[in-house]
């Protein structure tokens, strides 16, 4: 690790060229960033209102998969919580790590900034009837969730050593293959897995990188202090704490994830709590005006539409149900049934979104933060409503971001990891190779601003969804006769063998 960090500080002395870096790669990749933003996130107008399509295509897959899975997003929750509790586990499954690790690492990729800053915007632009369309997409991404879960550890692959290779990379080569579609679903997996490596390398990690130097700076102050002009030496330890993690491989991360996640959430939520008890008599009303603003939008931009897509849209993007990255984690469970995983799965946008986003959202209609947003949005008006109660709430909530950003950015290099191994194959060289890139990424992320890379990591991460979903409807059959099976083994008679 000593290599790695001097092999980072090195690029300090670009810090005094920062800005003409931007500024040139910013230029260069502009006209491509344009291109790709105007195809991915691709809007028609709706009532007046422009709906992304790609926001579209995830809510109808979810949709649909919950209707053809009878619902299995509420019939569901009872099973799985049983299998996180390990009623069902076995010492002798192949697998590399636990349900329970295995949940808390795809959660780990997904709570983050979305829960914070995003659903600050979708209440700030749609109001409060935002939410309540954010806890529907929210629970009908459940069942994109137990899908692509499902085929992520039915299609995986399990090598010599024991390490465990899974994803829609191989459910879409593998799966499409053996439905007579060899060729369409190599070209689909060789797609996703260029998307999740740009995807990985910039918009969860240079980003996450740059928000979280962000944050230390506004916890520290205003005034001018160590770090104003440091963001290089910021982001090559937050480079060495990744390094640390990820250089192990995914039992190293499931060993941090299953301790960090519930400590930030629990931090996190427990300040929200304290809010939410602090005003609990204007709770009722806050509720009210949740369900209220769901269907009549009077004063609100975009009118009914548009509360409804950008609830819609903050729930996708934060559960990331559709995308397919988190079948990667939940590949690596030690479990010979692929249901049971995707059981597990299933709870993941339900604590993302329906719960933390919920409560973050509860918390900015209650205080009435988002009533006047003054030009500021996103984590800074979260902020604002924690600073409603008690003036160092701030501080913690800093403390929540950067550990946010830490576990977003550990579960993402091992996405990027597996989608690299996939491209140029699988070796221990070539996996520390792109580990090295990984932390490199995260170092100078921190000190620059690089708008066009982030916008082409946007539109390739969810350029991910188009290839993921192709393939989720050709193969959710072979799921749900999987389904069948599994529940007359172990649901209905819960027997554990």
């Amino acid at each position: 690790m000593s290599k790695l960090f001097l092999f980072l500080l090195s690029f300090s002395h670009f810090q005094s060229q920062t800005v003409s870096i931007d500024n040139t790669i910013n230029q260069a990749l502009s006209p491509i960033a344009d291109l790709f933003t105007r195809i991915i996130f691709y809007s028609v107008p709706i009532a007046d209102t422009p709906v992304p399509l790609i926001v579209l295509w995830l809510i109808a897959a979810a949709t649909i998969f919950t209707l053809y899975f009878g619902f299995l997003n509420f019939k569901g929750v009872a099973h799985a919580i049983k299998v996180i509790r390990g009623d069902f586990s076995d010492p002798n499954d192949p697998g590399e790590v636990s349900h329970f690790q295995a949940l808390t690492t795809a959660l780990s990729g997904t709570v983050g900034l979305g829960n914070i800053a995003g659903v600050a915007i979708a209440v700030s632009i749609g109001g409060p009837g935002a939410t309540f369309w954010m806890i529907i997409a929210g629970l009908l991404g459940m069942s994109t969730k137990f899908l692509e879960c499902s085929l992520g550890v039915k299609y995986r692959t399990i090598d010599s050593t024991g390490q465990v290779y899974g994803g829609p990379m191989f459910y879409l080569r593998d799966g499409l293959a053996q439905l007579g579609f060899r060729k369409t679903g190599k070209v689909l997996a060789y797609f996703f897995a260029v998307c999740c490596v740009i995807a990985s390398l910039c918009g969860s990690n240079m980003l996450q990188s740059n928000q979280a130097f962000m944050q230390f700076s506004v916890a520290i102050g205003t005034e001018p202090h160590f770090f104003s002009d440091k963001g290089w030496l910021f982001g090559s330890i937050l480079a060495c704490i990744i390094g640390f993690v990820i250089i192990g491989g995914i039992k190293s991360i499931a060993k941090v994830t299953e301790k960090v996640v519930p400590l930030m959430a629990g931090l996190y939520l427990c300040a929200a709590l304290f809010i939410l008890i602090w005003h609990i008599e204007k709770i009722p009303h806050a509720i009210s005006l949740i369900f209220q603003g769901a269907f009549v939008a009077e004063g609100v931009a975009g009118g009914i539409i548009g509360v409804i897509i950008q609830g819609f849209k903050r729930a996708t993007f934060s559960s990331e149900a559709g995308v397919g990255a988190a079948s990667i984690a939940h590949a690596t469970a030690a479990t010979k049934e692929p249901i049971r995983e995707g059981y597990v799965a299933l709870l993941e946008p339900f604590i993302d979104t329906v719960v933390i986003c919920t409560i973050t959202a509860l918390v900015i209609v209650i205080t009435g933060a988002y009533t006047s947003v003054d030009g500021i949005d996103g984590v800074a008006l979260t902020s604002r409503a924690f600073a409603s109660v008690i003036s160092w709430f701030p501080y913690l909530l800093s403390l929540a971001v950067l550990l946010f950003a830490i576990s977003t950015m550990i579960s993402w290099a091992y996405y990027g990891s597996i989608a690299w191994g996939f491209i140029v194959g699988h070796s221990k060289f070539k996996d520390i190779s792109y580990k090295l890139i990984f932390c490199l990424f995260t170092a100078v992320g921190a000190s620059v601003s690089l708008e066009s890379v982030i916008a082409i990591s946007d539109s390739m991460f969810f350029s991910m969804a188009i290839a993921n979903i192709i393939g989720l409807y050709l193969l959710a059959p072979q799921i749900k006769q999987d389904l069948h099976r599994y529940q007359l083994r172990y649901v209905h008679t819960d027997n554990p063998h």
